[in-house]
């Protein structure tokens, strides 16, 4: 969760001062803030026998 609050606020930083690398670099964290959430999920469904 703190990669997906913290890459909106670099992609809303990267939007209002015109910086697509901030923008762009803010997207990019919070795909792995899914990815790391999902990861995450998949390993509670296992310990939990996948029901």
């Amino acid at each position: 969760m703190k990669d997906q609050v913290r890459g909106k606020a670099e992609e809303i930083k990267g939007k209002v001062t015109g910086d697509r690398g901030l923008e762009t670099k803010g997207k990019a964290r919070q795909a792995v803030g899914n990815l790391k959430r999902t990861v995450r999920d998949v390993k509670e469904d296992v310990r939990e026998g996948g029901h």
